[in-house]
């Protein structure tokens, strides 16, 4: 395991890469509170895309902040990103050991889309090291209408302009087109075998779990919050009336009292 600096850009917080299961990790560490949080990406997600407003704007005296490329993604390369059918236990997987390379012992999660599955994965495996958990956009099944909402946008250049130009900085279009084709492709082996990604984890989570959702998000099938939230014990939600899949980042001053809230304000009831 290595630990060294990098620079990519004039960003508040300075990035860093350690070597965890010889893949390295690029991630930042920024703030100096009491409550550790690590902020888990979606797909094809890198820090500062998926989340420069809670980077910029969590209060770092009550929080510190934890943010990571998950592995093939961002500047977590080489090597480039794969999706096996278990990417995203794969995935939780080093994220605890991420965590446990920085001896970083209780630690809450913020988890989007993908990384929110990762995240409840994460927090059942290892329930003595997740104190909250805070998921939005995530799902513990597939479901047709996920799928189907996905092949509408596999084709890139369907994207906004917004959204793509990031990605493309990033990956490169044939990188960021090659991602998100083979992302797609194995979301459909899992529909074919079941559909079933974290269903059987959800019995596992003891921490407090607050279910964050856009409810116009049309990337995720309407009962996908609320089965989890059936299904997760000592969970609540909060929906975002005219939230889409990006409430962090379009309704980042809420959403980020929300989870100051949660979690270092402990403002918290078992529903």
């Amino acid at each position: 395991m290595t630990n060294k600096p990098t620079k990519y850009s004039g960003n508040i917080a300075q990035e860093h890469q350690i070597v965890i299961d010889d893949q390295t990790i690029n991630y930042i560490k920024h703030g100096k509170g009491n409550e550790f949080v690590l902020c888990f990406p979606g797909a094809l997600g890198s820090i500062w895309s998926d989340f420069r407003p809670q980077i910029e704007g969590l209060d770092t005296n009550k929080f510190t902040i934890v943010a990571w490329d998950p592995p093939g993604y961002g500047h977590s390369r080489p090597p480039s990103r794969t999706v096996p059918k278990n990417f995203y236990e794969r995935d939780a997987d080093l994220a605890f050991k991420f965590m446990e390379g920085l001896n970083i012992k209780k630690y809450s999660l913020l988890g989007w889309s993908d990384g929110g599955v990762s995240s409840m994965i994460l927090a059942a495996k290892h329930p003595n090291r997740v104190t909250h958990l805070v998921i939005w956009g995530s799902n513990a099944y597939v479901v047709e209408e996920d799928v189907t909402a996905c092949e509408q946008i596999r084709d890139i250049n369907t994207w906004s302009e917004k959204m793509k130009s990031p990605l493309i900085k990033m990956y490169g279009e044939e990188e960021f087109q090659r991602l998100w084709n083979e992302w797609i492709d194995t979301l459909n082996l899992i529909l074919k075998d079941g559909g079933n990604i974290c269903k059987h984890f959800l019995p596992g989570i003891k921490c407090p779990t607050l279910i964050l959702h856009g409810n116009k998000d049309r990337l995720l099938a309407k009962e996908h919050p609320y089965n989890l939230l059936e299904n997760i014990k000592n969970s609540k939600i909060h929906v975002f009336p005219n939230g889409k899949h990006n409430i962090h980042l379009r309704y980042a001053e809420d959403f980020n009292a929300i989870v100051t809230r949660f979690i270092a304000d402990n403002h918290y009831k078992n529903k």
